[in-house]
């Protein structure tokens, strides 16, 4: 929840979507006026992340070509990943970056933007290996210990065996040696090991269960989450969101 003041900063809708309306989309003013005070933890690469002294990361790009269409400056401001929703709630910033999952006790405390990417679990293999749930019947599947994807794959029925390594590169390496049909890991634990493996031929097949991942904003900020949604939606639409997607996944991770 924001500090709500008097004044407003309009925003035309043309500075959202780009060019051609002249509508009016007013936003209140933020914690400094002007600007989009962003709360972050730049540690989880390729997302956020600091290259040398220089914040990078999808969801970096992302948040500064929503403030850019939005006539907002970017100001960044880290705290540690704990610490962001309780800062937001403590109104120190205007908005999270942190690729926080959009789930039900989280909405309790703050609002989301539509999502920015979407994750979850899915089916890495090797060519002509399991690619469906189905395909899964009785066929030896690895997976890291203690993750919510060895929960879910207890789930499955007919999987014939499941093997649990301490960490996602063992339990790579399991499945690069041929000791199991699948590896079921995150999307983009998945995606790295595919694009770090060309000659394994890695397929990714079907996702067990999808996760939504958004920027945090200020409980009952609607003014706030509309502008945002409205300038990702055109990210979307006109290709900017799958040219910064493409830089660093080779693939377009919206939500379908």
């Amino acid at each position: 929840m924001f500090k709500w003041r008097t004044t407003v900063l309009g925003l035309s809708l043309s500075a959202v979507m780009g060019a051609g309306s002249a509508s009016a989309a007013p936003i209140p003013t933020l914690l400094s006026p002007g600007s989009l005070t962003i709360g972050t933890d730049p540690t989880y690469p390729p997302f956020i992340f600091l290259k040398g002294k220089t914040l990078s990361g999808f969801e970096v790009e992302v948040m500064n070509e929503v403030a850019r269409r939005l006539d907002l400056k970017p100001v960044w401001k880290y705290q540690p990943f704990d610490n962001l929703l309780i800062g937001l709630g403590q109104k120190r910033f205007d908005i999270v970056v942190g690729s926080h999952g959009i789930t039900p006790e989280r909405l309790k405390a703050v609002d989301f933007s539509s999502p920015d990417y979407c994750s979850g679990g899915v089916i890495l293999s090797p060519a002509n290996g399991p690619k469906t749930v189905a395909d899964l019947k009785g066929k030896t599947v690895v997976v890291q210990v203690g993750t919510t994807y060895f929960q879910r794959l207890r789930d499955v029925p007919g999987v014939g065996e499941i093997k649990t390594l301490p960490s996602d590169p063992a339990a790579l390496q399991n499945l690069l040696a041929g000791r199991s049909d699948a590896f079921v890991t995150d999307r983009f634990v998945a995606l790295t090991a595919q694009q770090k493996n060309p000659a394994a031929k890695l397929q990714i097949g079907s996702m067990l269960f999808q996760e939504k991942i958004g920027f945090a904003i200020g409980k009952g900020n609607t003014a706030v989450k509309t502008a945002v949604d409205a300038a990702l939606a055109a990210m979307q639409q006109d290709g900017t969101y799958n040219k910064i997607s493409q830089k660093y996944f080779k693939t377009d991770v919206r939500c379908k």
